[in-house]
């Protein structure tokens, strides 16, 4: 009854295509923002910072940038868990080689770097697409692992061939190392999440989503209508990298703070991410973050019934989360194919016409 459009008029170009037209999304979203800024830094302790809100923000990330590429431009990857490690080594290289320079141009060029790695990648998928593609990105996968664990360049040549996040401030304020506090990371954290959504959502609303969205429906017939396949592929290749690039520095600088590449960013990385925009729903920025939020939450949540509250055992309680997942995948690429997006899109179209007959 309250989720109205009467009476919210337009009377520019401008406010009729701006991010959120509806005044009452606009309100909710800004109220999400303010209480994601100005109170959960307040009330966050350890357990929720690294067992929830870190991963949740770090993946959401990611999986906005995967979707951008498979969702948005319908270019089929496997390769995710190895971009996020070339994030997370380039972040180490210049964390190491210039101590002087903030942390947050560190992320920042660590996600160019990845940017750049994912066009040399992406350079197949002028000739190859579908199945092909998927192994092409696999491949790149295996490779990137392969690389950072045999060239000792890359972990600055330590016995162990383990990264360790060194101690880095914002403001006076540690964000990274043994001394980060909760709410500082999750702050740091946030205002990358918040950027990368803003740019992604941009981005797709404007005339780059719309060549993405013409390649992914048809190549030939958005070619023959002047979209150049191989700028808007390459394109979508970078924009997506750097978001993976993004969260793979993260992911090693502030939550994990020491990674083996082979077990942090291994092929259970990528398909993690793939299975969370499957989840949450292709083309949605919205479906990433609520397939990232599912699949953080789904493991605490079992962990915290099952193993904690009714005593299961854990490998149980791991093996239920698998058949969770994949029998959830399995669903909504049948039922939904758009995912948990598309569930959120239909019941608010439901509430816009509640309570008349629909």
């Amino acid at each position: 009854m309250f989720y109205r459009e009467a009476g919210d008029f337009k009377t520019s170009y401008t406010d009729d295509n701006q991010t959120f037209p509806i005044k009452f999304d606009r309100y909710r979203y800004y109220f999400v923002l303010f209480v994601a800024f100005c109170v959960i830094p307040f009330i966050v302790n350890d357990y929720w910072a690294n067992a929830v809100l870190l991963p949740f923000l770090i993946y959401s990330i990611a999986a906005i940038g995967l979707n951008i590429l498979v969702g948005y431009c319908g270019q089929v990857s496997l390769g995710t868990g190895g971009f996020m490690a070339v994030g997370a080594y380039a972040v180490y290289k210049l964390m190491t080689a210039f101590p002087e320079v903030n942390v947050f141009f560190h992320v920042l060029l660590a996600g160019g770097i990845t940017a750049i790695v994912g066009v040399l990648f992406g350079l197949p998928s002028l000739r190859i697409k579908g199945f092909y593609l998927a192994v092409a990105t696999l491949a790149a996968q295996f490779f990137l692992v392969w690389l950072f664990n045999k060239v000792p360049w890359f972990y600055n040549y330590s016995a162990s061939g383990q990264i360790s996040s060194p101690e880095r401030t914002v403001f006076g304020y540690a964000v990274t190392g043994p001394h980060a506090s909760a709410w500082t990371t999750y702050l740091f954290c946030l205002v990358f999440v918040t950027i990368c959504a803003i740019i992604a959502r941009n981005l797709t609303r404007g005339s780059v989503g719309r060549k993405w969205m013409a390649i992914r429906d048809m190549d030939i017939a958005a070619e023959i209508i002047g979209v150049d396949p191989l700028r808007s592929k390459l394109s979508a290749f970078a924009v997506s990298s750097f978001f993976i690039g993004v969260s793979g520095a993260l992911f090693f600088s502030v939550y994990l703070g020491a990674v083996e590449v082979g077990e942090a960013f291994g092929i259970n990385k990528s398909f993690l991410v793939l299975f969370m925009i499957i989840i949450g729903g292709l083309g949605s920025i919205f479906g990433s973050f609520a397939g990232a939020a599912f699949l953080v939450l789904l493991p605490v949540l079992l962990k915290n019934v099952l193993v904690s509250g009714l005593g299961w055992p854990t490998d149980l309680a791991a093996h239920l989360e698998f058949m969770i997942v994949g029998g959830l995948i399995i669903t909504f690429l049948i039922a939904e194919p758009h995912g948990l997006a598309q569930l959120w899109r239909v019941a608010k179209e439901k509430l816009r016409l509640w309570p008349f007959p629909h």
